[in-house]
């Protein structure tokens, strides 16, 4: 029998590169993010060149809507592995200019999102008997850098839920996982943060030789869901070579 796997923020970035590294694993694949054309998409690309992919669902998902997760939680089946991938960073304000609603949209997503999703599909998790829930954080959940304080304390937050989860859920059938990366470039994620500024959203990038890329992020949830159900893999740090830190990386 395969297993389900819900993927959130499917439609771009790390979120679609693990959907369709999870349905190259034999995993069934639910896509779940906001915008659905990008998804359906998706769907039809997996579909069609994935060899010996099982079944491909787009869902409509926004994970700071109750509403939009209780659909989500009532339209799906089973399901085995939740991969906690929506959430985003928005500008690089000092804490003394913050954009307080930067500040709360970050909080939004990237926590009660996660918390919201979570909470909706863990008795479908528990009741599998190998539940997975994986939560994508961010270096920036452990190593604090100046201007990143609003994306440091949402990603902080979601490491101490994640770490909660895992001491609440110990009797439980389901493995808890975080997956902490350091500079991934992917299509959207930059453009985002700075308001869709290419030249901003360019920089962190510059001279950086071999910067992750969303497949890299993929391998580790991959590899982690794959393992043994009685081995938890408690946290995955992972940055490109060239980066010691967030703050720290060698330019070329």
């Amino acid at each position: 029998m395969r297993k389900t796997a819900i993927v959130t923020g499917a439609s771009s970035g790390i979120g679609a590169a693990t959907a369709k590294r999870l349905a190259a694993e034999g995993f069934n694949v639910v896509l779940a993010a906001r915008r659905r054309d990008r998804l359906d998409a998706l769907a039809k690309e997996i579909t069609e060149s994935v060899p010996g992919a099982g079944k491909i669902v787009a869902m409509t998902l926004d994970v700071t809507s109750q509403e939009s997760v209780d659909e989500l939680a009532a339209a799906v089946g089973g399901c085995h592995v939740l991969v906690n991938n929506a959430g985003g960073a928005l500008g690089l304000d000092s804490v003394a200019t913050a954009d307080l609603a930067d500040w709360q949209a970050m909080y939004d997503t990237n926590v009660l999102g996660l918390v919201r999703v979570t909470k909706a599909l863990l008795p479908k998790l528990i009741e599998s008997g190998a539940g997975h829930v994986v939560n994508i954080t961010s270096l920036a959940a452990h190593v604090p850098y100046e201007g990143g304080g609003g994306y440091n304390a949402a990603k902080h937050a979601a490491y101490a839920v994640n770490d909660v989860m895992r001491l609440e859920l110990v009797a439980e059938p389901v493995r808890i996982t975080e997956i902490a990366p350091g500079l991934v470039k992917t299509e959207e994620f930059s453009l985002v943060r700075f308001g869709g500024d290419e030249e901003k959203a360019a920089k962190p990038y510059e001279g950086v030789p071999e910067p992750l890329v969303a497949e890299d992020i993929a391998d580790c949830v991959a590899w982690a869901v794959t393992r043994p159900p009685h081995v938890n893999i408690d946290r995955i740090d992972v940055q490109p070579r060239v980066q010691a830190a967030p703050h720290k990386l060698h330019r070329e």
